[in-house]
């Protein structure tokens, strides 16, 4: 059972419910905006993006076992604890029941043509595993737009369909909210896959494949990440002035637990060269992606 729970990264999914709870629950109702979906139907628009997601974590295990192996040896579930066909039977099950709910939900609310929401995003999924992930970058740029549409996703299903001429002025500055979110979590999460690219190198070369770090190098690869890396510090120190700076305790959560970090990873990334370093400033993103969406929830006690 634990095996299983770390194959479809329980923890990232549990992330991805709350992140979408928060837009629902700690965004829309606080803020009074009209809405689409009661508890039922958005819970269920929670376990499709879940279970498409946890497929996309089971096939990227199983088409990277062999660079796996070399990188986290410790953290290889396929033909260890889990079987390869036991895998695949999991990814079609998930999509499957995914994809169908996302079909349902879509049919639901009247709007037929945003289940290629769904479907898009498992195709895109599977063709990273299975060939992208080979090709600089486009694997990297494909994972992080998934990541960004996250609170897009909630918009796109609960927002839109409620728009009309009387509350098209609220709703939109709502869903450039939303949209500002996903610019930034579409940016820190494309970082840290360049960095796991850094911190991977090692199994990535013996697997054949063409990250950055192998086309370019590690060195070149730590400059072009630390220019990257001034657009969210950037990014997040314009909201900060613009928007947050009549509110310390915005202020202060935004430069201790957002700000701080990038700014830690801005001067260690320029000579980091071990697999621990890299695994180290991997996790500095990780935690700015949690906190900064975790900030969803907090809005109400700001803009309110």
């Amino acid at each position: 059972m634990l095996s299983f729970l770390k194959l479809i990264r329980a923890g990232n999914l549990l992330f991805i419910a709350l992140t979408m709870f928060l837009v629902k629950y700690g965004l829309f109702t606080p803020f009074g905006v009209d809405i689409t979906l009661n508890l039922f139907g958005f819970s269920m628009l929670v376990l499709s993006v879940v279970l498409v997601a946890a497929s996309g974590y089971v096939i990227n295990d199983i088409y990277d076992v062999d660079a796996d192996l070399k990188n986290k040896p410790e953290r290889t579930y396929i033909n260890t604890s889990i079987s390869e066909k036991a895998a695949y039977r999991l990814f079609f099950i998930f999509n499957i029941i995914g994809l169908g709910l996302g079909f349902y939900l879509s049919n639901m609310i009247g709007r037929p043509g945003f289940s290629a929401f769904f479907i898009l995003g498992s195709a895109v999924l599977y063709m990273y595993n299975s060939q992208w992930q080979q090709t600089i970058l486009v694997g990297n740029i494909l994972v992080s737009v998934i990541v960004g549409l996250i609170p897009v996703g909630v918009g796109l299903y609960d927002l839109l369909p409620a728009i009309t001429p009387q509350n098209q002025q609220t709703q939109s500055v709502i869903f450039s909210i939303l949209i500002d979110y996903s610019i930034f979590a579409f940016l820190v999460n494309f970082i840290r896959e360049i960095v796991k690219d850094q911190e991977d190198i090692n199994g990535d070369h013996n697997a054949g494949y063409k990250t950055l770090p192998i086309v370019i190098g590690i060195s070149r690869t730590n400059k072009l990440l630390f220019f990257l890396a001034l657009l969210p510090t950037g990014f997040l120190i314009y909201y900060i002035y613009h928007y947050l700076f009549e509110n310390l305790s915005a202020v202060l959560y935004a430069l201790f637990l957002l700000v701080a970090p990038l700014l830690f990873f801005l001067v260690n990334i320029w000579k980091a060269k071990k697999k621990k370093e890299f695994k180290r400033l991997s996790l500095i993103l990780k935690a700015v992606l949690f906190f900064g969406l975790i900030s969803i929830g907090l809005l109400q006690f700001i803009l309110l």
